[in-house]
């Protein structure tokens, strides 16, 4: 099947004049400071100003929903991005974080009809997670932006 003829919005890139929240979990440190470091520059490089970028952290990947959410009520922003990393320990702990913190952005997003890019990385080990720092955190940014584009170009 050809989609010639078929509207087709194509992706789009552009952070310029956009607003991006973004929430970093504080557990796992070194490698959510890797995460929000990568994000940050490549949001800059998509065009998104510094000065529209709000950056918050919480403890950890179970309180980044509840500040999403504040944040999406806020009507601040075009889109936003959670930040974290949970990494499988010795107990059931691992999956209870990685599900719940998963499924309050998932219930955000929707419930809140805002793009977020969800960048809670779930590893087996730290190995693992630093090998995923710096794509996952770039794909963030281009994910946020260019969704948060593509809902615009939708509702005109």
């Amino acid at each position: 099947m050809s989609v010639e003829g078929i509207a087709l919005i194509k992706p789009n890139l552009s952070g310029a004049g956009m607003k991006i929240g973004v929430v970093m979990s504080r557990f796992n440190t070194p490698i959510c400071e890797g995460l929000r470091d990568n994000c940050l520059d490549e949001l800059v490089q998509l065009g998104v100003e510094p000065k529209d970028i709000l950056l918050s952290s919480v403890a950890g990947a179970l309180e980044i929903p509840v500040v999403l959410q504040t944040m999406a009520a806020s009507g601040r922003f075009d889109a936003l991005i959670a930040l974290g990393a949970i990494v499988r320990g010795e107990t059931y702990h691992f999956e209870l974080v990685a599900n719940e913190s998963g499924a309050g952005v998932t219930r955000v997003t929707l419930d809140a009809g805002l793009p977020i890019a969800n960048c809670i990385l779930t590893t087996e080990t730290d190995e693992q997670a630093e090998v995923r720092v710096v794509e996952k955190a770039r794909e963030a940014a281009r994910v946020a932006v260019e969704t948060a584009n593509l809902v615009k170009a939708l509702q005109v």
